[in-house]
């Protein structure tokens, strides 16, 4: 077997390691300091607090997302669903008290959220698994699709005023705490241990490496995409309900470009796009940078025509780093 091209420097493959898995971690590191040093007062618990909430939405998606690219597919109706759910749950919560003279319990709503989004994440996975139809394409078709399902479920109009049972879950604190950025953070633990320390986990990562060893080994290679497909439309349900919940109802666009910054988490988090390489910590750090960037933006009082410069620029960052760490592993690792 032909010895790997010797590391630079002598530097251990070990560290090299090390630094692509979190380099990351580096980035938002800097981006903090330079903000803190740079803008009067951003360095205050209420200001992390609010980068927290302010990741909460895209942070649910991107797992998802991370989960289907990991396995080596592409999940690009995420921002969609999230969308619709918003508008179902908004659309039960509010519509049904208002016709029917009752709300329906919020933990109705939320079941029938979930069921929508455990659907579309199955249908994605039986068009791309049985059928065979490139992933990209079939959930740029369902992206689309289900975008118009919203506006044909409420004829385009916003819905607000949901009941304070809804409304009052983004509004709920821990100790202090918001209960969002504890569903964030309890996420991420929850979905990063699925990940790392179970037998799924390390099917995911081993179908999304090398598709054909797995189904060699015995694994059921396509039951465990319909999983990714069906986690990854579950959690973007979920994100559309909480979000209905923070801003008190839902409107057609919401949600409308937010696909471009979870894709941009969770490639600038590690997750690379030839699957079988990340880690939801990564993905965990690359929403807290763009989540950082966005408030000091606001803070700052800037344009919010910069942003979108920088979220393209960010999308760009985010493929190169990919293609070069790609190359670093395959040349040093």
């Amino acid at each position: 077997m032909q010895a790997r091209t010797t590391t630079p420097a002598g530097i251990p493959p070990r560290l090299i390691e090390l630094v692509l898995d979190h380099l990351v971690w580096f980035i938002l590191a800097v981006i903090l300091l330079v903000c803190s040093l740079s803008i009067d007062r951003f360095f205050q618990v209420g200001i992390f607090l609010n980068i927290m909430q302010h990741a909460t939405f895209v942070g649910i998606l991107a797992i998802g997302l991370a989960f289907c690219i990991i396995a080596g597919h592409m999940d690009l109706s995420v921002e969609s669903v999230m969308a619709f759910s918003a508008m179902l749950g908004a659309w039960l919560a509010a519509d049904s008290a208002s016709a029917a003279g009752f709300a329906l319990p919020t933990i109705v709503v939320l079941a029938t959220c979930l069921a929508f989004g455990a659907l579309a994440g199955a249908f994605n996975a039986f068009l791309v698994v049985r059928l065979g139809i490139n992933a990209f394409i079939v959930t740029l078709a369902t992206y689309i699709s289900i975008r118009g399902l919203g506006l044909i479920l409420t004829g385009g109009r916003s819905i607000y005023g949901l009941p304070d049972g809804f409304k009052g879950v983004a509004a709920t604190s821990v100790l202090g705490v918001p209960l969002l950025v504890v569903i964030l953070i309890l996420a991420y633990v929850a979905f990063g241990l699925l990940l790392t320390r179970t037998r799924f986990g390390r099917y995911i990562y081993l179908v999304g490496g090398n598709p054909v060893a797995p189904f060699r080994a015995g694994i059921d290679v396509q039951r465990m995409l319909f999983a990714a497909f069906i986690l990854s439309g579950v959690l973007a349900a979920f994100a559309g309900f909480l979000l209905a919940s923070r801003t008190n109802g839902a409107t057609p666009n919401l949600g409308l470009g937010m696909l471009f910054e979870v894709f941009a988490a969770v490639v600038i988090g590690g997750v690379s796009l030839k699957g079988g390489i990340g880690r939801l910590s990564g993905v965990f750090a690359g929403v807290l940078l763009l989540s950082t960037i966005d408030t000091a933006i606001n803070v700052m009082g800037l344009d919010a025509s910069y942003m979108q410069v920088i979220r393209g620029g960010l999308m760009l960052l985010a493929v190169l780093l990919d293609s070069l760490k790609s190359r670093i592993r395959k040349r040093y690792l």
